[in-house]
């Protein structure tokens, strides 16, 4: 007894390595001032993000390069995914998106691919 079979010791099944970090922040592309919930990690106007967490929230990736929003997935339950992908390394991650993020951007990323704003 006391094994741990199919999950690594020390962590609890269901446990998440979020770590919440509420913090406002300026956008990197557009300018716009971001009032943080400690779940914001992207922009609500552009969608852009800034690579700085490994996990999310734990702010302990040096990256710090500008994360395009490459595509949007929308599920049967009416909400958004976004996937970013780093201008800098090249890393693509996935993020829920927000209840007040531009769903225009949100349903042209969805439907052509990446997005560019200048």
């Amino acid at each position: 007894m006391g094994d741990f079979i199919g999950r690594k010791p020390g962590k609890i099944s269901g446990e998440s390595n979020f770590k919440r970090v509420i913090e406002d922040f300026e956008c990197g592309l557009c300018g716009t001032v971001v009032k943080g919930k400690g779940y914001t990690n992207h922009c609500p106007e552009c969608l852009w993000s800034k690579h700085v967490d490994v996990n999310p929230g734990d702010r302990a990736d040096d990256c710090e390069g500008l994360m395009k929003p490459k595509s949007s997935l929308y599920d049967r339950g009416g909400n958004f995914t976004i996937i970013h992908e780093c201008l800098k390394c090249g890393r693509t991650k996935r993020v829920k998106a927000a209840e007040n993020d531009n769903r225009e951007l949100l349903s042209k990323l969805q439907k052509s691919g990446p997005l560019i704003i200048e």
